[in-house]
């Protein structure tokens, strides 16, 4: 098999967690954040509550996300940060998807 299709072939090496195209968008933004509130999700991906809810479910189910929520003034107020092994398991996504289209 040729080089080029080698490459291609590592696209299923992929971590599966993090290549579902909701959960790639959210990692993006809680990797450029320290911190990042649920309705700055919601309005950034265009995604409805509760596919956001779902895929952060499964985020932190892989333990690559913690969710805090906090009542303030009556109202739920939900925040997500990466944990250290969701930082180097984006950052080793993004090596991945370099060496494949490099």
């Amino acid at each position: 098999m040729s080089d080029k299709y080698e490459k291609i072939q590592e696209i299923s090496d992929l971590d599966p967690i993090i290549h579902a195209r909701a959960r790639l968008i959210l990692m993006s933004y809680l990797y450029l954040s320290e911190l990042v509130d649920f309705r700055f999700l919601h309005v950034q991906t265009g995604l409805t509550w509760g596919n956001l809810s779902t895929h952060m479910a499964k985020l932190e189910e892989a333990e690559y996300v913690v969710t805090k929520k906090r009542i303030i003034q009556k109202k739920l107020y939900t925040t997500a940060h990466l944990t250290n092994k969701g930082k180097k398991a984006f950052e080793d996504y993004k090596r991945s998807i370099l060496k494949i289209f490099s």
